[in-house]
This record gives C-alpha cells, sequence and structure tokens, in this order.
C-alpha cells in the first residue's frame, strides 16, 4: 500500500509536488533552485549564497556520504531546504559522523524525498526560479490553497539585502589552511604573511582557508564595514567575499567602501558576491537569471588565455558585460550561456570572478586564482 505523503511542495503557479518528509517539521516559503552537482550536498547545505533558497538536487543519490563538522562552511545550514528524488540513503563513508536526515533534523532544515527532479528541473529552466512554499507535515494534512498563496504573496529575492544576514556580527582573525591527508586542517607558516581584509558577505569557509593556505593574515570583517574600519587594519590586500540576496541591495552600504578602496594602492580580489560588488562599484550593473548558474560543473573560458576551466558556482544574478566600463576588462565568460565570469581593472591590481575556485571544480582548474592575488600583494611589498 503507498505511503501518505507527509511532505509537500507548492509552486506559486498552483502546481503542487507531494512526497515524503524528512528532516525538521514545519513550513518554509522561499526561492527554487536547482544543482547539477554530484557530490558536496552538505557544502552547498551551508553555503550562505543559499540564503531563502529551497535547492533541488539533480543527481538522485543524496545521503550516502552522511555529514561530518569538517565540511560545513558554515556553523549551521543557510539554505532553507532541498527536495531530492529518492530519500536520503545511509551513510556510508569513513568520514560521516552523523546522517543527512538526523543532521537536517537538529538545524531545523526540511526535506522532501520521491519528488520528480526532473519534471521539477524542467519547469526551473523553462520558467524561472519560482517562489514555493515546502511543509513536512507527519499527519500530512497540508492547506494547499494557503501555501500557494503564501508563495504567490512572498516578495522574493530581488531588493532583498541577505548579506546583512549571513555575514558575521564582529571582526575576527582566521589562520586555518586547507584539509589534508589524513584528516586535519593545515596550518600554513609564513615568515611575513600577508595582511588581508575580507569582507564577510556570507564567506565560506573554504574561501578563508585557501586566503590563508596562499600566505595571508586574514582578519574577516562584517559585511556593514566602512573603508576606514577596512584600512584601521592597514591591509596589503581587501577580500570580497561571496554571498546571498540582490547586489544592488548589498551595494547601498558595499559600494560607497568599495570605490574608497579603489583609490587606494591596494589589491583587491572579489568572489561570487563580491565580484558584483566590485564590478558595481566600477559602475556596472548587475541583473537577475531566469535560473541562475548552480552546480560544479560549468565551464567557463578565459577569454584571455583561452583555457577553459571547470567550474562551481552559484548565483542568481549576474554582471551585465555590456555596462562594464572603459578601463574594466572581462576576463572570463560562461560557455553555458555567454553570461560574464570575471573581470579585472586595466591599470590596478584589482580582479574579480563569479565562480568558485575554492570549492575544488576540475578539482585545482581554478586555484590559481589565490596565487594571482599573492602575487599582487607580494608586487606591492617591492
Amino acid at each position: 500500500m503507498p505511503q501518505k505523503p507527509t511532505a509537500c511542495l507548492a509552486l506559486a503557479d498552483g502546481t503542487v509536488f507531494h512526497g515524503q518528509g524528512f528532516g525538521a517539521v514545519g513550513e518554509v516559503v522561499a526561492e527554487l533552485v536547482f544543482n547539477t552537482a554530484m557530490t558536496g550536498y552538505q557544502e552547498i547545505m551551508t553555503d550562505p549564497s543559499y540564503a531563502s533558497q529551497i535547492v533541488t538536487f539533480t543527481f538522485p543519490h543524496i545521503g550516502n556520504t552522511g555529514v561530518t563538522e569538517q565540511d560545513d562552511e558554515a556553523p549551521d545550514p543557510v539554505a532553507a531546504g532541498i527536495v531530492v528524488k529518492w530519500d536520503p540513503t545511509e551513510p556510508s563513508n569513513w568520514r560521516a559522523s552523523a546522517d543527512l536526515v538526523d543532521w537536517m533534523a537538529r538545524r531545523g532544515r526540511i526535506g522532501i524525498g520521491g519528488v520528480d527532479t526532473r519534471r521539477l528541473t524542467r519547469a526551473i529552466r523553462q520558467q524561472g526560479a519560482p517562489h514555493v512554499v515546502l511543509a513536512h507535515h507527519p499527519d500530512g494534512d497540508f492547506d494547499i490553497a494557503a501555501m500557494v498563496a503564501k508563495a504567490r504573496d512572498w516578495q522574493g529575492i530581488v531588493g532583498l539585502d541577505l548579506a546583512r544576514e549571513v555575514s558575521c556580527r564582529q571582526s575576527y582573525r582566521w589562520d586555518e589552511g586547507l584539509w589534508s591527508w589524513p584528516g586535519s586542517f593545515s596550518r600554513p607558516e609564513e615568515k611575513r604573511p600577508f595582511r588581508v581584509v575580507a569582507v564577510d558577505y556570507g564567506a565560506k569557509r573554504n574561501i578563508l582557508r585557501s586566503l590563508a593556505q596562499s600566505g595571508a593574515e586574514v582578519t574577516v570583517l562584517p559585511a556593514t564595514a566602512t573603508a576606514e574600519e577596512v584600512l584601521a587594519h592597514d591591509p596589503e590586500g581587501v577580500f570580497l567575499s561571496n554571498g546571498p540576496g540582490d547586489p544592488a541591495a548589498t551595494g547601498a552600504y558595499a559600494v560607497p567602501m568599495i570605490r574608497e578602496l579603489l583609490n587606494r594602492d591596494l589589491p583587491i580580489f572579489g568572489i561570487c558576491l563580491g565580484h558584483q560588488m566590485l564590478a558595481l562599484a566600477l559602475g556596472a550593473n548587475t541583473v537577475k537569471m531566469n535560473h541562475g548558474h548552480h552546480g560544479a560543473n560549468h565551464p567557463v573560458k578565459d577569454v584571455e588565455t583561452g583555457k577553459v576551466e571547470i567550474t562551481s558556482m552559484n548565483h542568481g544574478f549576474a554582471v551585465d558585460a555590456q555596462t562594464l566600463p572603459q578601463g574594466v576588462i572581462e576576463t572570463h565568460v560562461s560557455l553555458f550561456d555567454g553570461s560574464n565570469c570575471g573581470l579585472r581593472v586595466a591599470d590596478k591590481p584589482v580582479f574579480s570572478v563569479q565562480y568558485h575556485p575554492e570549492a575544488s571544480p576540475g578539482p585545482q582548474d581554478s586555484a590559481y586564482l589565490f596565487e594571482r592575488f599573492a602575487e599582487a600583494m607580494r608586487d606591492r611589498r617591492g
């Protein structure tokens, strides 16, 4: 006898998917996106860039590697929930310290399994990332009309400054390097480490590890940090982190700070939202994408060298390359849709990329970017 559905996903257009709930019990409204990565579901769930989003995984085997604290990109999950084809499996991995279902229940995140994720993904691609309500109730009783109405009434991510919500509240130091065998994070030694200020719009831990690994002594500041607060740490370089939400909304306070830093002889490196913040500060515009780029297998071309990198991406907004001002050079483009994926300033040690070089796509195709940032700081030292 078929199981009674215990979870429901209601889209704003009235489409409804039923399935089996897992993780936390309750209801959440968010934007629905899909991710094509075959691994890394824990890193995806804890990536602050997924704030106010529910993730549909196109890969069906979710849960088989369990979870481990070492793989968290933030202290707690940030994605509002997940949608999967099959119910999560039991972990089968020597690094696992818990299973995904229990981890989600403890962390207050909702999941739904047994969904036709191919159909759902096609709908997202064709119609754009929809507003949805995801509910998990063990009794299986759902007010579908109310859920659809709530999805329709939700304001969405456009215009939302979510970076402020996921950013740190006070500054802190970071000196942990990349993971190394047999299972610990390194502590890179550098006789004269570069002083780097990382502005936290929702920074992933592995970005901070990559900066430390390249020889940086990292001080992390909140998203709302002013130029005066950044410069008070006498940085040799400034990093602009990834993060969620509408870049134009975050730019209301971030752009004036970045513009002031651009007047200084400082190397600046941005990733994801940091890339978009830099573009806005330079005079370009950003646009909302139809369904965004979310996955670990996105080909990006370096237009200056011709090299193609396999990259990890997670963004729903993009820099409009047509608005880049004179002196700002487009360096990378997506081979999926031609959208902008990188820029540099012609006469300054300032550059950024839309994708995530720290996420081991390729797996090391994009690691050179952290060394490029370190080299810019070496040049500045003379």
